[in-house]
C-alpha cells in the first residue's frame, strides 16, 4: 500500500467505477468496516511496526503513514493500542538493537564521494 498518498473515499470509488454510497455499501459489506476505517487500520497497523523497528520521529512516521494531524494520530492510536505512540514504542527494544550494520559505518559510507566543490576546482585567471 502507498500509505503516503493521502487516499479518500471518493478516489477509491472512482477506481472502482462506482459511486461514493454504492462503494461504500459494497465496502462494508465485504470486509464489515467503512473504507475509511479499513485505511485508517491499515496506516495505523503500518506505523505501529514502525514505532516498533525504527527510531523515526512520531510526526515523520504520521505523515509517512498518509495521515496530517499528529493530535488525530494520537487519538486514534491510543483508541487502537490503549496508548500512545511514544509508550507504544517503550514497550519494545529499540531499533538500534535491530540494526545489522552499525551507524558508524553506514554514516561514513552514506557520505557523498566527492567532497569537494565545483569553485574548489575552477582554476585562477
Amino acid at each position: 500500500m502507498r500509505y503516503f498518498e493521502r487516499l479518500t473515499v471518493d478516489d477509491l470509488a472512482r477506481a472502482a467505477g462506482l459511486s461514493r454510497s454504492h462503494f461504500s455499501a459494497e465496502f462494508r459489506r465485504a470486509f464489515g468496516e467503512s473504507p475509511h476505517a479499513y485505511l485508517l487500520t491499515r496506516r495505523l497497523e503500518r506505523a505501529a511496526a514502525m514505532l516498533r523497528t525504527t527510531d523515526r520521529s512520531v510526526a515523520d512516521i504520521c505523515v509517512s503513514v498518509g495521515l496530517q494531524s499528529i493530535g488525530s494520530f494520537t487519538t486514534s492510536f491510543n483508541r487502537m493500542y490503549g496508548m500512545s505512540p511514544t509508550a507504544y514504542r517503550d514497550c519494545f527494544p529499540p531499533a538500534s538493537d535491530f540494526a545489522l550494520i552499525p551507524a558508524c559505518v553506514l554514516r561514513a559510507y552514506g557520505r557523498p564521494q566527492n567532497r569537494t566543490f565545483r569553485e574548489d576546482a575552477a582554476r585562477p585567471r
